[in-house]
């Protein structure tokens, strides 16, 4: 499972891109003719770009938090 989470990282997506290959992967489970196989590899697939998008998101909160204008860390809401 961290084979993919590499790869995502490997081929530097962004987080638009990355929001992308998640639709595609939702279109794909919504056919009614997908195997289970492919159901499943589909679901793990979406959920570890869903985790990728997660984790670049939080970087992007934290990096705003730093530059706060009165250079205190303050809560991105």
């Amino acid at each position: 499972m961290a084979k993919k989470s590499e790869n995502t990282e490997e081929k530097k997506l962004t987080v638009e891109e990355a929001f992308s290959e998640i639709e595609k992967k939702i279109q794909a489970l919504d056919k009614e003719d997908i195997s289970l196989e492919d159901s499943f590899k589909e679901y793990q697939e979406g959920m570890e770009l869903l985790k990728y998008c997660h984790e670049a998101i939080e970087k992007v909160e934290q990096k705003v938090q730093k530059i706060a204008a009165d250079g205190n860390l303050e809560d991105f809401e």
